[in-house]
């Protein structure tokens, strides 16, 4: 190994520097606030959890993304957390077991084992909201609104709104009554959103129930979508119908609490299928091509803990919202201060920091490069003045 080598990092891992860090504590301490302001209490799982518990419910892609190893101490299978949801989900299930409706937080470093797209971190800093005990849509909604506000405390005020929900492809599904081969297939086509291998894939399905699921990918649009979706699957496929109600509905909800909004509908959206269980949502800005946040609702996920629950949520990443941050220049200043136990110096020092002000001991001959205004000594008492250029 060169000595170059030992700089590296792995692919798709990043270090934050202090200018990047600083804004993302700052987006991290905002956020936090914001959620406690909804009435979101703030929770902070472990780092890694044993297998067993970690990787449970939320299907098989999050046990790809786990790093495993053996616990010298049990002798059990510990995961370093890929995602916090299923953490959280734990928590509500049985730490604390409140009845009712319990609104909990995080933020915390999660490490995948690979990226989840071609851009994407294997290091992101997760950060989100989960909503438990509540079925309703308002519970999808407030979820929704939680998430748009999330991005806009990170400035991002041109949002497009990806709408879909589960039960459509699920009543689809049911209709054509195919075989689990032919399901997994179909699955596989459609979550890539990919024609050619749709139609391999119904081969050898009835041309009605191979129309039908074909149309699922013409289910994608704005709000005209609805419609369509109606007139196809109100005969083939009525339990859908309750779905695309449900779609409107939210659609309706978050239109009168952000008006500007851009509303997209995508009917045949499969992120997350295995274990969402109704709505899913994702948020997007213009020119950044992967979705910023992205949550849906997981009922049941608690089942597993002892404690089968309604729940909604979202997360989304800090690196990629400090990304989105515009540069800026403006660093805060500093005062320098003397090397000395001057007892004087030291209260000024302890009082300037106090009211909020960086005060940085001058450990040279020069003061750190951050420092605008030093310390002096005038007439028996320490004051502040611009530091000489």
């Amino acid at each position: 190994m060169t000595t170059v080598d030992r700089w590296q990092l792995p692919d798709g891992v990043e270090e934050v520097l202090p200018r990047q860090a600083r804004i993302v504590e700052r987006l991290r301490r905002e956020i936090l606030d914001l959620y406690q302001q909804w009435g979101y209490q703030l929770v902070i799982p472990p780092l890694m959890e044993f297998t067993e518990s970690l990787l449970i419910g939320l299907g098989r892609d999050l046990d790809l993304l786990t790093f495993k190893m053996t616990d010298q101490l049990s002798g059990r299978t510990l995961g370093i957390r890929a995602d916090i949801t299923p953490q959280v989900a734990r928590i509500d299930a049985h730490s604390l077991a409140e009845a009712g409706v319990t609104r909990l937080c995080y933020a915390g470093s999660t490490l995948h084992t690979r990226p989840k797209s071609l851009l994407a971190s294997r290091s992101p800093i997760q950060l989100g909201a989960e909503l438990y005990g509540d079925d309703s849509l308002a519970g999808d909604v407030e979820v929704i609104r939680l998430m748009l506000a999330t991005l806009g405390a990170a400035g991002v005020t041109q949002v497009t709104l990806d709408l879909g929900h589960v039960g459509v492809y699920e009543a689809v599904l049911a209709a054509a009554a195919l075989t689990a081969e032919q399901e997994a297939e179909v699955f596989d086509a459609l979550q890539r959103k990919s024609r050619p291998d749709l139609l391999l894939a119904l081969a050898d399905v009835p041309a009605p129930a191979a129309g039908l699921i074909l149309g699922l990918l013409e289910l994608h649009g704005d709000a005209a979508v609805l419609g369509t979706a109606r007139e196809l699957l109100a005969e083939a496929a009525p339990d859908a119908l309750l779905a695309v109600a449900a779609l409107e509905s939210v659609a309706a909800a978050i239109a009168r609490s952000h008006p500007g909004i851009t509303v997209y509908f995508d009917l045949a959206e499969l992120r997350g299928y295995h274990y969402h269980t109704g709505m899913v949502f994702a948020a997007y800005a213009p020119g950044h091509g992967q979705a910023l946040a992205n949550g849906g609702r997981y009922n049941d996920v608690g089942k597993v803990f002892g404690r089968a629950r309604p729940a909604t949520g979202f997360a989304t990443d800090l690196k990629a919202l400090m990304a989105l941050v515009p540069a800026s220049t403006d660093e805060p200043g500093a005062v320098s201060a003397p090397d000395s136990d001057d007892p004087a110096l030291l209260a000024a020092v302890a009082a300037l920091r106090k009211g909020g002000e960086i005060v940085i001991r001058c450990a040279g001959e020069r003061p750190d490069p951050r420092c605008d205004r030093e310390l002096v000594k005038a007439d028996g008492e320490w004051a502040l003045r611009p530091l000489d250029s």
